[in-house]
């Protein structure tokens, strides 16, 4: 059956409506970070750039490093992005766009978000990075698609008693990484744990300016979060939902995080551009061999 145009909703010359794509304009393999001005960070170690498009906050660079092809994307900010994002990125792959029907062979997209984020923990120190291993969903987004299979009913059971979580907010959800992307990624020197994805920067991570929270002590609770092996030890906007609906989709994704501040002592890194900077070329060195 042909998916309706109101449904999916492509541009006069065929591309999907928001990313101005078409699917020859993407790799299987996908770089997304958060600001527009981060791409070009990224493909100026390319040897050679193919397509380049932007339509609002959303920018892409298709090209090569080394004999890896690869595109990097810009999502903006917030889980509402990641949306748009991942949805037409997998029509790209998973629909046929003429025809407006659903391919019978489905491709499988691994995609490796670079961001930065703001530690929990102590020992987690600002310039470090950081790979998600799991993801806590707070924001809620998830929510609107059929989520059983992809969660973890037990760490959210726990989280929700610890923190008496208000039943007034969507019910958290944690959602694992890709294990086959992780092992690429792996290092001495990169932590692992539980990143926490929030819906908003200021009173959906605990940030105070003019308006009081309904839970002030909530980062607190998520700080000292502990069951089993579990911890969690950043917080950020866009992970969550890269894992679930990457995991709806069939898609593999990682999530990788420089830590730019320590919410739990206040640090906030001296360089943040290098920090970034380092991140980017470790990816980079390790996603040629996926």
């Amino acid at each position: 059956m042909a998916i309706k145009d109101s449904e999916l909703i492509l541009n006069p010359d065929g591309s999907v409506y928001h990313l101005n794509l078409k699917p020859e304009n993407i790799s299987d393999t996908i770089i997304f970070v958060g600001d527009q001005d981060r791409v070009e960070k990224i493909t100026a170690h390319f040897d050679s750039i193919e397509f380049s498009t932007q339509k609002r906050e959303f920018k892409t660079q298709t090209g090569y490093y080394q004999d890896k092809r690869l595109t990097v994307i810009s999502t903006g900010i917030g889980p509402d992005n990641i949306d748009i994002v991942l949805n037409e990125l997998d029509a790209l792959v998973n629909i046929n766009l003429e025809t407006r029907e659903l391919k019978t062979e489905l491709t499988s997209l691994n995609i490796i978000r670079i961001g930065t984020s703001g530690s929990l923990q102590n020992d987690i120190p600002v310039d470090a990075f950081l790979i998600s291993t799991h993801a806590l969903d707070i924001n809620g987004m998830l929510h609107f698609y059929q989520i059983e299979g992809i969660s973890n009913p037990e760490i959210e059971d726990e989280f929700i008693k610890h923190t008496d979580w208000d039943k007034n907010k969507a019910r958290p959800i944690i959602i694992n990484n890709s294990k086959y992307l992780e092992k690429y990624f792996e290092g001495d020197e990169i932590h692992k744990g539980m990143t926490g994805t929030a819906g908003g920067f200021y009173g959906p991570q605990g940030r105070v300016l003019r308006l009081p929270l309904q839970d002030p002590d909530l980062n607190t609770k998520l700080d000292n979060f502990s069951y089993k092996d579990y911890r969690i030890t950043n917080f950020e906007m866009e992970t969550s939902v890269i894992y679930g609906l990457s995991k709806l989709l069939g898609h593999e994704a990682l999530s990788l995080n420089a830590i730019i501040a320590n919410r739990a002592n206040g640090d906030f890194s001296k360089d943040p551009k290098k920090v970034v900077d380092k991140l980017i070329l470790y990816a980079l060195e390790r996603i040629v061999n996926i």
